[in-house]
């Protein structure tokens, strides 16, 4: 389990439901619900993918 500090977007409203991401060799990403709970982990440049294309069109999904 990565001992990184977990980082909650800076768009998420305090009681929302947010992802929370650690990790720089691998990305770690949780629910803010149970941060030790389901972990999904992706190298970095898929994560930097999912961003590129989530900012291109925010409301996709």
């Amino acid at each position: 389990m990565p001992s990184d500090t977990w980082q909650k977007s800076s768009y998420c409203g305090e009681g929302e439901a947010c992802i929370h991401v650690t990790g720089t060799g691998s990305i770690h990403l949780t629910e803010s619900s149970d941060p030790t709970a389901a972990i999904l982990t992706t190298a970095p440049a898929t994560f930097r993918t999912l961003l590129q294309t989530l900012k291109k069109d925010p409301n996709r999904g």
